[in-house]
């Protein structure tokens, strides 16, 4: 009987597949693929966003990193930039530096698992970039709390100076840049990422009168950093080519720059950031300055800051832009529609590559002031990460694609060489072509609804693409 039931089986199999008819590609041309960097800061200092609180199980943790990424490939988004080093310590397996006490509540214990792996294998899944988000020079963002025995404020603290209620690393001291350095090399070298990522936290925030204890004048301290973030680039660049540099930089240069814009600090003098000169000079793969004001007043405006930042070099100027101040205390008034507003803004000023980047993720979970339903009408398809020429402008071969009408929906399999990283999904219904997905280049196949055609680009690491291959199932 049993083997009666499965001959059965068997060939109602054989007829179903016999009734399937496999597509070949043909001479359609699709429309190009979009490019726009669309990424989400995620941060585990104060578990502003990732992990929710301290102490939850690995399973519940992996969890909650699996929802941002849904969420961010249902928002039609391509990157994330998560934290990884708050204040000298990690959010991966590292011998340099403590755990995290932002997953165990307990600087230097393990959680259990490698949150940055974890994270780098669920993003690449979903076709999701991972840039490591890095803090270089804050050892303690407050002196109070417990540090575990192999924290450089133990091991080395002639690298750190206290500045109020803080520890920083000083970045005048050339062994405590080539720490900090090292640190960051140590996660290119190891880890599968897409970026890495520095923030403004130089030097410390000004205090009242008080200044960082080292003596430094203004022009000093720039050179240092100058010094750090050249380094910083080029040692990147050398170890991984593929892998972008990105820094996020305060949103205001220096104050009355552009005209008529005021702030209440000089990042050129306080925190020692020229970050015009990385962007002229070539030493970021892409500048995201803090743009967290509104479109409106002009003091502060978003627009007029964006036009200046994108006239500074030829590199994309990615903004942030504050998501997080929908209906915030920051910004009690701010609607959402003002972020979809600076979004249409970074299409249309100046020359750079469209990007942006959302402060923070949370906001994006917590679907703040309805972004969320706004952000389906600013992100309509899917776009693949723009390209680097200057790093490399060869494109990955064209895939192989074949695709198969089943029932419902379209099966499409397809193999890329090895240059390809992701593809991008395309379909065509009547004229409408749409790009549905960004996917691994490894995945191989994907199933779509019934469609009239179907195309596959190939994406190699520095963003360049292939030419598309179409089948037509009409």
């Amino acid at each position: 009987m049993r083997m009666l039931f499965s001959a059965a089986l068997a060939a109602v199999a054989l007829a179903a597949t016999a009734g399937a008819r496999e597509y070949r590609p043909s001479d359609e041309k699709p429309p190009r693929v979009a490019q726009e960097f669309r990424a989400a800061w995620v941060a585990t200092i104060y578990n502003i966003d990732w992990p929710s609180r301290p102490g939850l199980s690995a399973s519940a943790q992996q969890a909650e990193m699996r929802a941002i990424l849904d969420r961010l490939v249902a928002l039609r988004m391509n990157a994330v930039i998560l934290q990884v080093r708050a204040q000298c310590d990690a959010a991966y397996q590292s011998r340099r530096e403590p755990w995290s006490s932002s997953f165990t509540g307990t600087m230097g214990r393990s959680p259990g698992y490698d949150p940055l792996a974890f994270a780098i294998r669920e993003a690449h899944a979903r076709g999701l970039e991972v840039h490591a988000w890095f803090n270089p020079f804050r050892a303690l963002s407050n002196n109070s709390r417990q540090t575990a025995r192999n924290h450089v404020t133990r091991t080395s603290p002639g690298l750190t100076k206290r500045f109020g209620n803080m520890t920083w690393l000083d970045p005048a001291n050339p062994a405590a840049r080539r720490h900090a350095l090292d640190v960051i090399l140590d996660v290119v070298r190891r880890y599968d990422i897409d970026g890495v990522h520095i923030d403004d936290y130089f030097y410390p925030y000004p205090s009242g009168n008080a200044r960082f204890p080292d003596g430094l004048t203004p022009a000093q301290r720039r050179a240092h950093i100058d010094t750090f973030v050249r380094d910083f680039y080029q040692s990147v660049k050398r170890e991984k080519s593929w892998v972008r540099v990105g820094i996020s930089p305060f949103g205001i240069w220096r104050p009355g720059v552009p005209a008529g814009i005021e702030a209440g600090i000089d990042s050129y003098e306080h925190l020692a950031g020229d970050s015009r000169k990385w962007l002229r000079n070539g030493w970021v793969d892409y500048l995201a300055p803090q743009l967290y004001w509104r479109i409106q007043p002009e003091r502060q405006s978003f627009p007029k800051l964006l036009e200046w930042w994108r006239g500074q070099g030829s590199r994309p100027v990615w903004p942030g832009i504050a998501t997080s101040r929908i209906q915030s205390r920051e910004d009690p008034g701010r609607p959402a529609a003002e972020i979809t507003n600076q979004i249409d803004l970074t299409r249309r000023i100046g020359r750079n590559w469209h990007g942006h980047i959302h402060w923070s993720a949370e906001a994006l979970m917590n679907d703040r002031g309805g972004i969320n339903r706004r952000l389906a009408s600013s992100y309509t398809q899917h776009a693949a990460v723009p390209p680097m020429p200057w790093v490399n402008r060869r494109n990955p071969s064209a895939p192989s694609l074949t695709a198969t009408l089943s029932g419902s929906n379209t099966e499409i399999r397809w193999r890329a060489d090895n240059r390809a990283a992701r593809v991008a999904v395309q379909v065509r219904n009547g004229n409408q072509w749409n790009t549905v997905r960004i996917l691994p280049a490894s995945a191989g196949r994907h199933t779509v609804p019934r469609a009239d055609a179907v195309a596959i680009t190939a994406i190699c690491r520095t963003g360049n693409m292939s030419r598309p291959v179409v089948v037509s199932l009409r």
